[in-house]
């Protein structure tokens, strides 16, 4: 029985961990990102959102992550892992910049 309890605890415990990651949305609209800076915690979700008419991407500088080509209407999420500050931009269109700070 003891063992049961605490197998119980143990799954109620992860869960609860999961349950507090939250997902974030960074839209890809007028040739820029938006929101430009982002602050998020270590477990949640990034996902960008491609509404311009030209594809795009989401390119760390130091190589983070790379979403690949982002069709017009299309999506990639990225889950942060680790705590520190991203920039990244559009490898298409440089001028695309933005930040992500993950605490």
């Amino acid at each position: 029985m003891l063992r049961l309890s605490i197998l119980v605890g143990a799954v109620a415990a992860g869960c609860s961990a999961t349950a507090l990651a939250a997902s974030h949305t960074v839209t890809m609209d007028g040739f820029a990102f938006k929101p430009q800076t982002l602050e998020v915690k270590v477990g949640d979700t990034v996902e960008w959102v491609n509404r311009d008419i030209l594809p795009h991407t989401a390119t760390a500088t130091a190589n983070a992550f790379d979403s690949k080509t982002i069709q017009p209407g299309g999506k990639w999420t990225w889950t942060a892992r680790t705590a520190g500050q991203y920039a990244y931009e559009c490898a298409l269109h440089p001028n695309m910049k933005g930040v992500v700070q993950v605490k």
